[in-house]
């Protein structure tokens, strides 16, 4: 990113990056970035195991997550970013699961859950988080079955340890305990558990 006071524009990025020790090997953590237009700074927006599970910079906007490079999910700027920016910081601070001991590392809520929870809040953002962020899936509102975020599909959840949603923006995933597997219709890639997506880039 550039430096803030560089960078009057308002921003939304969201960013993923293998998450600690051996779940890397499985799993990302997100996160979430935004700046209103003329702001001097980024806030950053993580969820995590330890202590008030929403952390408010904690973490530099851009930074590793634990030695691991993060890669772009959403990326959207000026006047567009500036009118979703409240609804994204309506979405933290109404989330439901902020107390202390409410995360869990599988099947969720984690830091998964909370970015999937806004990004389902602003259809706008039209993202789809990777295969690899696990807790994604699980059911943050206690809905088993319905329309996805998108409105282009349908999803159904079993407690987030397995599940299958179909939709042209979110394509087809088949959840099984946390694990996707899938294919990306809109931009043609595998979802694989683990290595994530083979084919088109979903950023671009």
């Amino acid at each position: 990113l550039p430096a803030a006071s560089e960078h009057p524009d308002a921003l939304i990025r969201i960013y993923a990056a293998r998450t600690v020790r051996w779940r890397g090997i499985f799993a990302v953590h997100t996160w979430i970035v935004v700046k209103e237009h003329g702001a001097s700074r980024y806030s950053r927006y993580d969820y995590t195991a330890w202590g008030e599970p929403i952390r408010v910079d904690g973490f530099a906007a851009d930074g590793r997550w634990f030695g691991a490079s993060p890669e772009t999910v959403v990326s959207v700027e000026g006047p567009g970013a500036e009118k979703l920016i409240p609804k994204i910081r309506s979405v933290i601070e109404t989330y439901r699961f902020r107390a202390y001991g409410d995360y869990s590392p599988w099947p969720g809520p984690n830091s998964n859950t909370f970015v999937q929870a806004v990004l389902d809040a602003v259809p706008e953002l039209k993202a789809v988080l990777p295969p690899t962020a696990i807790g994604k899936d699980y059911p943050y509102r206690g809905e088993w079955f319905g329309l996805t975020p998108s409105h282009s599909g349908v999803f159904v959840s079993l407690g987030g340890y397995m599940g299958l949603t179909v939709g042209w923006l979110e394509g087809i995933e088949l959840n099984v305990f946390g694990g996707v597997l899938g294919l990306d219709i809109r931009r043609p890639a595998l979802k694989l558990p683990g290595l994530g997506r083979l084919g088109v880039p979903q950023f671009q």
